[in-house]
């Protein structure tokens, strides 16, 4: 059964709005309706200020919405971008008086770190994420085959694809079709080559713009992490968005990251761009694991001539001046290329080859860092991985 935006406004229209004044749909706060593959996609907008206050207004839509016949899913956010209906000018409620907390035995100080607090994703014992300064470097190519690598390691691993605009997992693990769900509420991801995997790319087809703001890009992704039957994992890798924005320090903010891996490529421009996301994840707290230089040269198969078309050994350097490990080079090889668009990826399609070599070496690399920033008392977590 189909599903239309204006099935879903009226019954919005049934939502009080904020201090029980009018509905959503009619003050103004409901968002453009996106509908994808029987998915409802919105935003209501609510001052700054009241966000958390209003969290169960946001519940109560997505509860209305799910609740229509053919809807298979909704994604809702709360946000401030701009202003509706007058609830600029509303004045927030008076919080009720609350009962002070009991006396509790004072606990030892725990050393200040902005990873504590932050709660982890169930069965999930640490979480890397994969992302990158700017685009075109071989992010999800990196993440994909460093996830591989890792389960070639004997661990149970599987990845999240975080790009909302631009999935690349179904196309680089050859996954079609729909997840299932778990009583309608939670999603099981797909399975392909051992990993469990889960991407926007399997929720809207292939050529369906994603037209979202911030607001929404956040709510999707925190539901394809917290609201996904991962199982037991041993590590979870984050294909991350290029770039430093609102996908980046959602996770770094929310999640308690055990490590970044920062992916780049051997040119200034690129380090530059690799260097904000290093610093970025710094400032949040966020251990580094270290940098990975992606193609890094070319042998040339007629000749056995090497070539370093982007020059060679900057992302070394820098890590050398960074103080952060130097985790590999990764050559610039068609059979990547080819293996990739197949749906193949190098790591499992040449098993025994000297590429897929290079990626479990990488990943054993990685995987001694995170367990040496765990002994060391690092929080356990996700990691990320920058291109």
């Amino acid at each position: 059964m189909s599903i239309s935006k204006e099935t879903v406004l009226e019954k919005l229209a049934t939502i009080k709005g904020p201090d029980f004044e009018g509905d959503i749909v009619s003050l103004g706060l409901v968002s453009e309706i996106f509908i994808a593959d029987s998915k409802v996609f919105f935003s209501i907008t609510v001052p700054a200020a009241r966000a958390k206050e209003l969290e169960p207004l946001r519940a109560a839509a997505e509860r209305a919405v799910k609740s229509l016949p053919g809807v298979a899913g909704a994604v809702v956010a709360l946000t401030a971008e701009k202003k509706g209906g007058g609830m600029e000018a509303a004045p927030p409620r008076p919080a009720p008086p609350r009962p002070a907390p009991a006396a509790r035995p004072a606990a030892p100080p725990a050393p200040p770190s902005t990873q504590s607090g932050k709660r982890g994703v169930p069965g999930v014992e640490a979480i890397i994420a994969v992302a990158s300064g700017k685009g075109g470097v071989g992010k999800s190519t990196t993440a994909v085959n460093l996830a591989l690598g890792l389960a070639a390691l004997g661990l149970k691993v599987g990845i999240l694809d975080a790009d909302i605009y631009g999935p690349s997992m179904p196309k680089l693990l050859g996954i079609r079709g729909k997840p299932t769900t778990v009583d309608g509420k939670i999603l099981k991801p797909m399975e392909k080559y051992g990993l469990k995997v889960m991407s926007m790319g399997f929720l809207v087809e292939e050529e369906t713009p994603m037209i979202w703001r911030g607001p929404m890009v956040m709510s999707a992704l925190t539901q394809m992490l917290r609201e996904v039957d991962w199982g037991a994992l041993d590590v979870l890798v984050v294909d991350m968005p290029p770039g430093t924005g609102d996908a980046q320090l959602t996770m770094a903010q929310q999640v308690p990251l055990a490590g970044a891996v920062i992916v780049s490529t051997p040119q200034d421009l690129a380090l530059i761009d690799a260097r904000k996301g290093l610093n970025m994840f710094r400032k949040v707290d966020v251990p580094l694991l270290g940098i990975v230089e992606n193609m890094s040269y070319f042998v040339a198969p007629d000749t056995g001539r090497r070539y370093d078309i982007f020059g060679h050994g900057g992302a070394k350097a820098e890590a050398e001046r960074l103080g952060v490990p130097f985790l590999g080079e990764v050559p610039i090889e068609m059979s990547i290329r080819e293996n990739s668009d197949a749906g193949t990826p190098v790591v499992v399609a040449e098993p025994e080859g000297p590429i897929a070599a290079v990626y479990r070496d990488v990943a054993a690399r990685v995987l001694e860092r995170m367990r040496a920033e765990s002994s060391s008392g690092a929080a356990k977590g996700p990691a990320i991985v920058f291109e």
